[in-house]
């Protein structure tokens, strides 16, 4: 029973970091906006996607090569982060709360 317990606690904590069932692997749909999915080279590009922040979402792309950085920031993307193995952090605006 602890042992369920403290699994479903991290899992909480770190959803990416402990798989219990196989993520799809194909998008549809993204909640991207479609000129910054586009800078990141399509929709067919992107491996997978997971909002990790506010501000901030982890994508998996197939093909680094086909990332255009400079069409990012055109698109209104404050900043990227390009990690091993084709992850990429692409920093958001902070929603405004008025």
């Amino acid at each position: 029973m602890f042992e369920k317990m403290q699994r479903a606690f991290w899992r909480a904590l770190t959803p990416d970091l402990l798989v219990d069932e196989p993520k799809v692997a194909a998008l549809l749909s993204t909640d991207l906006p479609s000129s910054v999915v586009a800078a990141l080279g399509g929709l067919d590009n992107l491996a997978s996607q997971q909002r990790i922040a506010i501000t901030r979402v982890r994508v998996r792309l197939r093909d680094v090569t086909r990332l255009d950085e400079q069409a990012l920031r055109a698109a209104g993307v404050p900043g990227v982060m390009v990690l091993a193995d084709g992850v990429v952090h692409v920093l958001t605006r902070c929603p405004r709360r008025d």
